[in-house]
């Protein structure tokens, strides 16, 4: 997980965010709401709800009492490390000899939890990373299955070992001999993501698992930590993460669906200051029972427990005021695949998420984007649909204006050819029987010819001479030095957890050919765009240096254009962006 872990032989908390990579463009829901629920989904058991279960940082006392007294069947004990060839659990012990994690495990068993393993985090690796040997990698997944009595494997990919593509072929190969000698097993991968979707390498790892033949049982993905400000709607931003990665995965494999989809939050504070509140916790269980999700975890069930503290203490509470599992009641109602979940509520209520939040167009130009809606409590409803702060010149429109709660709508903002270039936050607000809610979408209008500052093409602000970072969104920051030049650049800032991306979505013509350019300086500077078009190239010059990035647009048009750097190298500057 993208979080802090203790292990017992650890005298320090080491907060350790495996964070935001490439940005992907958000997806429409439209696409994603059309799958339908599979019957034979791995949700549909037992398995429907397995928090994650720190099994080293000395708050284990709280699993026992979520399975005794708080009605929770499933867990993920996390986790195994590869260590050359050899498998160690988190403390430093080895897998099936382990007098500290093995008791706790059997424990579990003995009081009727289901247990599936998870291997990697944020601080480790699976063994397919650390071994190269294909028959001792075989062996090593086998001696899980063998010493804990499992059916399920969870293998959790974080920074870098993302990106590793030797690595991910052997642990596709190894998930392929597996089930080839273990009827019934099935594995999770459990991804970084945003709230836009997978990164551009978690998708390779889709392409992958499909390029040796097998089927990847849940995609995991882990809705925390964006490090998009600590006002981030947590709850709605798991529930576009959702919708976003299920079309990326039918872009790889039609037949997934969300039964195969799997949603992992880190409840209460998260590392980047953003809060996952019990109000998020039902808006995602309600989301699940609509749509039959595969899996619902949280990380963790030792931080299921209230507390006021720094960020030190992360690892072993949430920092808010709720009662003890709290969160783990929250999520034990779902009930998995065609059940009705609800976490025991009566009255209705709705979300309303758009997808893309934001994007350019040209002074007589138009752009759209979807309206989703979800169900998160109770049944059905009317929502009616209006936009407010649109400035003069720009109109707003729906098709269709009013929908059922659970259904979407596409909005088309057209804008006159008189309307100052800028960009101009607008309020979209759905209205229903039972409340409102409202999303911000971002509209930037640039010149008619599409130039901005800087010569930047179809892009606003591409050589940041405005001096702030509007329309771009991210992590960078506006700079005065260095410039390639004019008077300001941009600097993205890489963290150990973290790329630094900083991104701009643009609506493109659909199924053409552009050209993207920019100017970089620094240690793994990458340029690239993603969304309805995947390219990207990168320089690792320490002097300013041009890449060039040719893509043809889909069927959308839309693209969202990024740069960013790489976990734990330096800082990289970037400036005069063009897009023709």
């Amino acid at each position: 997980m993208r979080t802090a872990r203790i292990a017992a032989s650890v005298s320090a908390v080491a907060l350790a965010t495996a964070g935001s990579m490439v940005a992907l463009a958000p997806t429409s829901s439209a696409a994603a709401g059309g799958s339908a629920v599979s019957s034979s989904a791995v949700g549909s058991s037992v398995y429907s709800v397995a928090p994650y279960v720190d099994m080293s940082n000395g708050q284990e006392g709280l699993l026992d009492t979520a399975i005794t007294a708080h009605g929770l069947k499933a867990y993920t004990a996390a986790f195994v490390l590869g260590s050359g060839c050899n498998q160690i659990w988190g403390d430093t012990l080895p897998i099936g000899a382990d007098s500290f994690t093995d008791p706790l495990i059997a424990k579990a068993k003995s009081e009727g939890a289901s247990l599936i393993i998870s291997s990697g985090g944020a601080s480790g690796e699976p063994l397919a990373w650390t071994c190269t040997t294909q028959s001792s990698i075989d062996a090593g997944y086998q001696a899980l299955i063998n010493d804990y009595g499992v059916t399920q494997l969870d293998f959790d990919v974080e920074g870098a070992a993302v990106a590793d593509t030797a690595s991910v072929a052997r642990q596709m190969q190894a998930m392929k001999d597996l089930k080839a000698t273990n009827p019934g097993l099935q594995f999770s991968m459990t991804l970084p993501v945003l709230a836009n979707g997978l990164t551009g390498d978690g998708v390779n790892i889709l392409t992958a698992a499909k390029n040796a033949g097998i089927k990847i049982d849940v995609v995991n993905i882990m809705t925390m930590d964006y490090y998009t400000g600590t006002g981030t709607e947590m709850g709605q931003g798991s529930v576009s993460a959702a919708q976003a990665t299920l079309a990326q995965m039918q872009s790889v494999d039609p037949s997934y669906t969300y039964a195969n989809l799997g949603i992992t939050p880190m409840i209460g504070k998260n590392d980047d200051g953003s809060t996952f509140t019990l109000a998020d916790a039902q808006t995602v269980e309600g989301f699940a029972a609509q749509h039959g999700v595969g899996r619902l975890a949280f990380w963790s069930v030792n931080r299921d427990q209230p507390c006021s503290g720094t960020a030190n203490s992360l690892s072993t509470c949430t920092q808010l005021g709720q009662a003890s599992l709290a969160f783990t009641d929250a999520f034990v109602p779902y009930a998995g695949t065609g059940g009705g979940g609800g976490g025991g509520t009566t009255s209705s209520d709705f979300s309303l998420s758009l997808a893309p939040g934001s994007a350019s167009v040209a002074q007589g130009g138009s752009v759209t984007a979807a309206v989703s809606t979800a169900v998160t409590a109770g049944s059905a409803e009317a929502v009616s649909l209006s936009a407010s702060g649109a400035p003069a010149g720009v109109s707003v429109s729906f098709s269709p204006a009013s929908v059922n709660s659970g259904a979407g709508s596409t909005l088309t903002a057209t804008v006159g050819s008189s309307v100052a270039p800028g960009s101009y936050p607008i309020t979209v607000t759905g209205a229903a029987s039972s409340g409102s809610h409202s999303a911000t979408y971002t509209l930037t209008v640039t010149g008619s010819g599409g130039g901005g500052t800087g010569g930047g093409g179809l892009l606003a602000n591409p050589g940041f001479e405005t001096g702030n970072l509007s329309p771009w969104t991210g992590a960078g920051a506006v700079v005065g030095s260095p410039v390639h030049s004019g008077s300001y650049a941009l600097q993205v800032t890489p963290t150990a957890g973290s790329t630094g991306e900083t991104d701009q979505t643009v609506t493109l013509s659909p199924n053409h050919s552009y050209t993207l350019t920019a100017w970089v300086q620094g240690p793994y500077a990458y340029v690239g765009v993603s969304g309805g078009a995947t390219a990207s190239a990168w320089s690792n010059s320490t002097t300013w240096t041009q890449v060039t990035v040719p893509f043809t647009t889909g069927s959308s048009g839309t693209v969202t254009v990024y740069v960013h750097g790489w976990y734990g190298q330096g800082a990289v500057n970037a400036d005069d962006f063009a897009l023709n």
